[in-house]
């Protein structure tokens, strides 16, 4: 039967997802600090064994064997080493002062060898330890154990493995959403923090900025959406997610979840343009003559872009068919106007287009976006002009012609 620390051991790993090995070394740390206050010294490099079986530990001193050095030249260096930092940081301050700007600086500058005693040992007085040390060897020494801590080391031992037992589990929550970044996951909306909204992931809490929310959607506690993760760093306060609902590519995924040519990559997403919240175009294709990208993409009775738009809170999505010929692909991005001619311009890479009178306002959209997705969806300077106006595009009065370039936000 287990002892009741190893029993604790396993608890403390179950419920926190850790590894056995990592709340070892935390428990094992921090008997090492609490050995260093109440019997070490500043010297010692201490390490320590711990048996969860019988709560038995052993203490030893680290050092790695290095060559003899003369103490009094060592120390001369440390004190030029010393003053030359010192230097440094006040012609720093002085720039600084000043407005000044200082070319890169480094304070670790080669004035020859370091010792550390706390981790350095000498080869003369390894040699007494080990007659046959050589330089590089690790040389364990094993120290008295105690016979019980005092209440501070016992407190500083408590700081330790509580220190220990974060970073771990940090790190471990770190992993696990780092391999889903770029991915879709669901989340309960937390609260609100100014116009931060806070999601809870299950094992984290997640942050959508701002900019990463629709403009006409409203989280509520407890809410339950999709979102994106976007980017997942590491803080001094732990894992950041950083989680999305207006990046393209949760079109992407979605896409990818609802439609299994997509995810089977029978149909492939060529492009997306998107201005979230309102309305996407996905520039679909396919190399399989027996599969309709478009028809695959709306599913019978329009359920799988349905399902799409639901997930997205009502955002239209309009799919075209993407073609390797730009007239095509342009008129196609354009949909659903219909356009009469296309003419282009290579090196501007600018295209000239024209529609009905009656088409005008369709193919321009409320507000310039139907061009403005266009022209970003096909990466190609849009203009539109009524087909019947033979004045040039650039001189046409409003509304009749519209420039919009691909890279306009």
């Amino acid at each position: 039967m287990s002892s009741p620390i190893e029993q604790a051991i396993r608890q403390i790993v179950e419920e926190k997802g850790l590894q056995y090995e990592a709340v070892m070394d935390a428990i094992e740390s921090a008997l090492a600090a609490a050995y260093r206050k109440d019997f070490g010294d500043k010297n010692q490099n201490t390490e320590v064994k711990f048996d969860p079986s019988n709560g038995t530990m052993q203490v030893w001193d680290i050092k790695t064997v290095v060559e003899d050095m003369d103490l009094e030249e060592l120390e001369r260096l440390e004190e030029e080493r010393r003053m030359r930092a010192e230097e440094l940081a006040k012609k720093v301050e002085e720039a600084r002062k000043s407005g000044e700007e200082l070319p890169a600086i480094s304070i670790e500058e080669d004035l020859g060898p370091r010792f550390n005693p706390k981790t350095d040992l000498m080869i003369s007085e390894a040699k007494i330890l080990k007659h046959d040390a050589q330089i590089g060897d690790i040389i364990r020494s094993e120290l008295p154990q105690p016979e019980e801590f005092g209440r501070m080391a016992a407190m500083t031992a408590k700081q330790v493995i509580t220190q220990k037992l974060r970073e771990a589990e940090r790190e471990v929550v770190f992993n696990e959403y780092k391999e889903h970044e770029g991915e879709l996951l669901n989340g309960t909306v937390q609260r609100r923090e100014g116009r931060v909204v806070l999601v809870d992931l299950g094992r984290t809490t997640a942050i959508m900025r701002a900019e990463d929310q629709m403009q006409f959607e409203r989280y509520n506690p407890g809410d339950r959406i999709k979102v994106f993760v976007r980017q997942v760093g590491l803080t001094t306060k732990g894992p950041e997610i950083l989680v999305s609902r207006t990046a393209d590519e949760m079109v992407r995924r979605l896409f990818e979840i609802e439609i299994p040519e997509v995810a089977d990559g029978l149909v492939e997403i060529k492009a997306i343009a998107r201005e979230a919240g309102s309305r996407s175009k996905v520039a679909v294709f396919t190399s399989d003559d027996s599969i309709d990208p478009i028809g695959a993409c709306i599913g019978q009775r329009g359920t799988r872009i349905q399902t799409i738009i639901s997930e997205m809170g009502g955002e239209k999505v309009d799919i075209v068919e993407w073609s390797e010929n730009a007239v095509q692909y342009i008129t196609h991005a354009l949909s659903p106007a219909k356009v009469v001619k296309v003419d282009l311009d290579e090196k501007e890479h600018n295209a000239a287009v024209k529609v009905q009178e009656d088409q005008l306002s369709l193919a321009i959209g409320k507000g310039g976006q139907n061009v403005r997705l266009a022209a970003r969806l096909t990466g190609w300077k849009i203009n539109i002009a009524g087909a019947e106006i033979e004045t040039p595009v650039e001189s046409a009065p409003e509304p009749a012609a519209v420039t919009e370039d691909p890279k306009e936000e």
